[in-house]
């Protein structure tokens, strides 16, 4: 790489590999982008500089018309040196999260073809201004056997073209020494992939299975590459900035957990990373880019579906780095193969990736399930480079984003009610902006451990759930990355007073405990203060998600009506804190209903064994840790609740014991509410005859008797109706292999994990799950009898003194 040195005004001195002095060396052609006069001009004084008198040839690199280079390449000898140049135009120094002003879009547009006239008008505001970089030189042999490796025997046209493209990609490097990594943008994309040698020998094999040529397969991936591909470039990625900053810099102060991201960075020198954020927001890219592009990493390409690809925001949006990807590739072999070898791409050019691996916004709060299709393209791609680029292991970062709040909640908290999802477009896209006008707090981003894809590929074992472990192994480092926030303190207190209206030292004393449990958490630090929690009241207040009565001697709080889908979401981002210490305390009623003399080792085993039935019932709720870490973590959870539990003498009261030193119990707020959805499922399924055919019929059926149930008292909280719940218990049934009509399979004919035994039909397989449910939602419900004789003197308090 060429490394500028001292600088007179208007030029950029470079030591050129390969060049030498007038007389003394092989001849030097200089390949030139110059569009304007005044480039040319900059160019002229550059090569004098650098080259003292006329010796070099400069030859027009123009996109639709090569000739002139295709002469000067033919009339050159091998032993030429070729040194492509461009004039780079970067915007003034200034802070890197400040909003780009409009000098700097001017600036940064100063190469583009239409805008020829501005180039003298920079120079003419500064000598500075205008800034020549050269690219990585070459002989011209070494660029014939670059282009057989990459294009198998390039000539004529062909090799030109490549010449062309391997100019630009070493301009853009160049240039990124004075615009900084953010502005590392990939350029004749889908030319450079239709015209790799490798990729046209997996094209004809494609053609063969299709019955098609080798050249129609290559054309029509041409075209489907247009289609998706980003094409970024500097000025589009400020115009992006600039037109969506209104989507999210009001709504939220940003809280960046900074350490780990130098060595990110560096890494991503060397590996391309792929980013794989929790999806809670529509300005989650908004957010995450303009963090990343403080911090100088280059624009990811981030991949969304095309739904959101309507003008304006499709236009601007593909030329600021999003990938539009068709939401359903159907039986479309030829697009799969595009967007695998897009892939392959950008690895091999460490370009990086981002996209959000639930496949869409969570409905309720917490990670939803993640979708696998395109992590298969990722995992394809990067086999496709194993063997030639080693060093192309692609880095998987989890990223958490989590808001104090969001506008968009009361949406989709309608959505878990049967409300249809609203069509995006402009009128959408005005109101969206419209209500992020107004501050809601905090939104934090934290990034967690990255995981090599390769070993966690290996680590993960070969069979079908590979990628699936894989998947699960990120959401995981995503849920360790997420902090608590405020508000889901404070929403999961208030849910768990079911119903009742809290005074404020009534909160309080619900929030003290759980405080306590949750340890050093310095995003919820504000909670130990009575101001700290009045301020995260009245932001619940004002939201309309708590309702705040003044009509007494004492203010009272209390969620608000209907509004408990909304709480539940905010809530639901604080549980994956608490899982461990409820599933342990879940654990431990089981053992004392068994009511077994035991001792501390014994209570230990029957914990677990109740921990792994509890896992296996939860396990599409929520994303536990590998079995030995999870036995760890329990272990852990254990010793902090009764420490010195081992020292115990057997006894009938070995598992009740430790619980009878909790503080408060966790497992009711953070279990009773999935458990009961699935209750829900399970008996609606139990009554059913048959195959289901019908998911939506019966899903309809499920938020009948939920319904039903919720207004007849026998339900924890509203939030259990919920569709997005509902589907969740039905993936478990269909693990079961409890949706076919006949025993022993899965609705896709697969085995199941628990299949059905010859001796027992599906009915029966289906009644003895309702009943194992429903024995835990019992076990639930005592538990919650049970917090609330904790928090009885709390709750007595009639706040009248």
């Amino acid at each position: 790489m060429v490394q500028p040195t001292g600088t007179a005004p208007g030029t950029a001195r470079d030591t050129v590999p390969g060049t030498q002095r007038p007389g003394a060396g092989p001849r030097t052609l200089v390949l030139s982008g110059a569009r304007s006069r005044a480039e040319r001009e900059l160019v002229r004084r550059w090569t004098a500089s650098t080259y003292g008198d006329d010796t070099a040839r400069r030859v027009q690199v123009v996109r639709d018309d090569t000739r002139e280079l295709a002469g000067a390449l033919d009339g050159a000898g091998p032993d030429t040196t070729v040194v492509p140049v461009r004039v780079v135009w970067p915007p003034a120094e200034r802070g890197s999260s400040d909003r780009p002003a409009a000098a700097d879009l001017l600036s940064l547009s100063a190469r583009r073809r239409g805008l020829r006239h501005v180039h003298a008008r920079l120079r003419g505001w500064s000598a500075d201004k205008g800034r020549v970089v050269a690219g990585e030189a070459a002989t011209l042999d070494e660029l014939r056997r670059e282009g057989d490796r990459e294009l198998g025997s390039p000539a004529g046209a062909g090799f030109v073209a490549f010449v062309r493209r391997r100019a630009t990609v070493a301009c853009d490097r160049a240039e990124r020494r004075l615009t900084g990594d953010r502005y590392k943008v990939p350029r004749l994309m889908a030319e450079q992939i239709t015209a790799s040698a490798a990729v046209a020998r997996r094209a004809e094999r494609l053609a063969g299975d299709l019955g098609l040529s080798t050249d129609e397969v290559l054309a029509r991936t041409a075209s489907c590459l247009e289609e998706m591909a980003a094409v970024q470039s500097p000025p589009a990625i400020e115009a992006f900035r600039t037109v969506m900053s209104p989507l999210h810099r009001r709504a939220w102060d940003v809280d960046v957990d900074t350490a780990g991201l130098e060595a990110l960075r560096d890494q991503g020198r060397h590996r391309p990373l792929v980013f794989l954020p929790s999806h809670r927001s529509y300005a989650d890219p908004l957010v995450l880019a303009e963090v990343l592009h403080a911090h100088d990493f280059p624009r990811n390409h981030v991949l969304g579906g095309n739904n959101l690809a309507f003008w304006p925001l499709g236009a601007l949006g593909r030329r600021a780095g999003i990938v539009f990807i068709r939401r359903s590739f159907g039986d479309d072999a030829i697009y799969k193969f595009a967007v695998r070898e897009y892939f392959s791409h950008l690895l091999d050019k460490r370009f990086n990736l981002e996209w959000y691996i639930e496949g869409g916004r969570t409905r309720t709060g917490k990670l939803r399930p993640p979708k696998y299709g395109l992590l298969r393209y990722l995992v394809d791609a990067a086999e496709q480079l194993a063997d030639d680029s080693p060093g192309r292991d692609p880095l998987l970062v989890p990223v958490s984003l989590h808001y104090d709040q969001l506008h968009e909640v009361g949406a989709l908290a309608a959505e878990q009610g049967g409300a249809g999802k609203r069509a995006e477009g402009l009128a959408w896209l005005a109101g969206y902006m419209r209500d992020q006008q107004r501050r809601i707090g905090s939104a934090r981003v934290r990034f967690g451990e990255p995981i090599g894809l390769r070993d966690a590929m290996a680590q993960a074992g070969e069979g079908r759930s590979q990628l699936e472990k894989v998947a699960f192994r990120v959401a995981v480092g995503i849920n360790r990355a997420t902090p608590a926030t405020p508000t889901s303190v404070v929403t999961f207190a208030l849910l768990g007073a079911e119903g009742r209206a809290l005074t404020l030292d009534q909160v309080r004393a619900v929030v003290a405990p759980l405080r306590r449990l949750l340890g050093d958490e310095p995003t919820i630090a504000d909670l130990d203060t009575d101001q700290g929690l009045t301020e995260t009241l009245g932001r619940l207040v004002s939201v309309g998600v708590v309702e705040c009565y003044e009509g007494g001697p004492r203010p009272v709080w209390s969620i608000g009506p209907d509004r408990h889908h909304v709480a539940a979401f905010y809530r639901n981002g604080l549980l994956h804190h608490l899982l461990t210490r409820a599933v342990l305390e879940m654990s431990l009623f089981a053992v004392v209903d068994d009511d077994r003399e035991l001792a501390p080792d014994q209570v230990l085993e029957a914990c677990w064994e109740e921990a792994l039935a509890l896992r296996d019932l939860l396990k599409y709720e929520f994303f536990f840790p590998r079995k030995r870490d999870f036995r760890d973590e329990l272990l852990a959870e254990l010793e902090r609740l009764a420490p010195g539990w081992r020292a115990a003498p057997a006894s009938r009261q070995g598992a009740a014991e430790p619980l009878s030193r909790a503080e408060m119990l966790v497992a009711p707020g953070t279990m009773l509410p999935f458990v009961e959805s699935q209750w829900v499922v399970a008996t609606v399924l139990a009554d059913h005859e048959g195959a289901l055919d019908d998911r939506d019929a019966f899903l309809d059926a499920c938020t009948g008797l939920g319904q039903q149930w919720w207004r007849q008292r026998l339900l924890h909280g509203a939030d259990v109706v919920s569709r997005e719940l509902f589907s969740s218990a039905l993936r478990a049934a269909d693990n079961r292999g409890l949706l076919g009509g006949d025993a022993g399979t899965e609705s896709d004919g697969r085995a199941p994990l628990s299949a059905c035994s010859p001796e027992r039909s599906v009915s029966q397989a289906r009644a003895a799950w309702r009943d194992e449910v429903a024995a835990v939602r019992d076990r639930l419900r005592r538990a919650a009898d049970q917090e609330h004789a904790l928090r009885a003197e709390v709750f007595d308090d009639d706040g009248h003194h």
